[in-house]
């Protein structure tokens, strides 16, 4: 194998290690495809070093080896690139796909969400559903599907525009316990604070916790560690946001 080949399918190899790990993937999974991708396209081995925020990555062929270092930036959770990333890495396997291939079929990769249209009803539905699975009465579940949809509304709004994650989760937490707290001014139910609690479940980061677990059982603990940190944060941002609607409303779960 050439260096310019062996250099492109490191480039390549490298780059969906970098998406897997920008979109959510668990880093055993990270380690285990790019090494997959890598002797399916030609290398003898694949070492991989991956920290919070970086990876470093070496391929060896015939003695030489290359190392590139990529940083990380985390886009959010997408179960649809980290699946087609493993489709690719099964194709190459099986020698449907060369390095080419490989490289077309990345660049094509395009994040898509659903509309915010769809999103929103289906947010403030399952917020209702848990209500109502809380014990909550009817106008309860309503009221908590009103504000789990109006706070969706400000999360994906604020999304849009860029804002820091920590920024969105503390007012959207702020806006959906304010809406909720109209509860306690309707005479129809008699259970005002289960729509406060379950109106803001949807802020609970239970992806991001369950991957830091995972990494740190798997031997990932700094990178488990820096997730579980980066959880923990985003549920400390959360609280201050439904503390300070309560503190203004005069409710207190």
């Amino acid at each position: 194998m050439y260096a310019d080949t062996q250099n492109d399918i490191t480039r390549q190899v490298v780059r969906v290690a970098q998406l897997l790990l920008a979109y959510g993937a668990e880093s055993d999974l990270v380690e285990e495809i790019s090494q997959r991708l890598g002797r399916a396209l030609g290398l003898a081995s694949v070492e991989l070093s991956i920290s919070s925020n970086s990876l470093v990555l070496t391929s060896l062929v015939h003695g030489r080896c290359i190392t590139t270092t990529r940083r990380i930036r985390e886009h959010g959770i997408n179960m649809r690139i980290v699946c087609e990333l493993q489709r690719i890495c099964l194709l190459a396997e099986k020698g449907l796909y060369g390095p080419n291939e490989v490289r077309k079929r990345v660049a094509r990769i395009t994040p898509k969400s659903y509309p915010a249209a769809l999103v929103i009803p289906m947010i403030g539905l399952s917020c209702a559903s848990f209500c109502h699975l809380f014990g909550g009465d009817w106008m309860s579940s309503i009221i908590t599907f009103i504000a789990a949809a109006i706070g969706m509304s400000v999360r994906l709004s604020l999304a849009r525009r860029h804002f820091n994650p920590l920024v969105i989760f503390s007012l959207t937490a702020f806006v959906t316990t304010a809406v909720a707290q109209l509860s306690y001014e309707c005479p129809l139910t008699k259970t005002s604070e289960l729509a406060m609690a379950a109106s803001v479940l949807m802020l609970v980061p239970g992806f991001p916790m369950i991957n830091a677990i995972s990494d740190m059982v798997k031997g990932h603990m700094n990178v488990g560690i820096s997730r579980w940190g980066h959880a923990t944060l985003l549920t400390v941002a959360s609280v201050i946001g439904i503390t300070i609607a309560m503190q203004l409303g005069g409710k207190f779960l």
